[in-house]
């Protein structure tokens, strides 16, 4: 039986101009999905989640594991840093 990689993620909105970070052991194509469905929460209702960051993990926990790195930091400076992708406002 293959072995299931989890995806560390961020997802970037334009219409809020946030980032989300999470975790997966989902396809990334099925998370993006279900975040861009109108349900409650923080990401709901939007539509316009976008991926603009990934790193994959051998299991879950490693994953989780980053994901909590991350939001430790508090930062989104920090986090566009990781991204490269998405300029700050000035």
């Amino acid at each position: 039986m293959a072995k299931t990689m989890c995806i560390f993620y961020i997802f970037y909105s334009q219409t809020k101009d946030k980032f989300y970070v999470g975790h997966t052991c989902d396809t990334i194509e099925e998370r993006i999905r279900k975040h861009n469905t109108n349900h409650k929460g923080f990401t709901g209702g939007i539509g316009d989640w976008l991926l603009v960051y990934t790193e994959a993990f051998n299991d879950k926990s490693e994953a989780y594991k980053r994901e909590l790195e991350v939001k430790a930091w508090k930062s989104r400076k920090r986090i566009a840093q990781l991204v490269q992708s998405i300029p700050l406002p000035e």
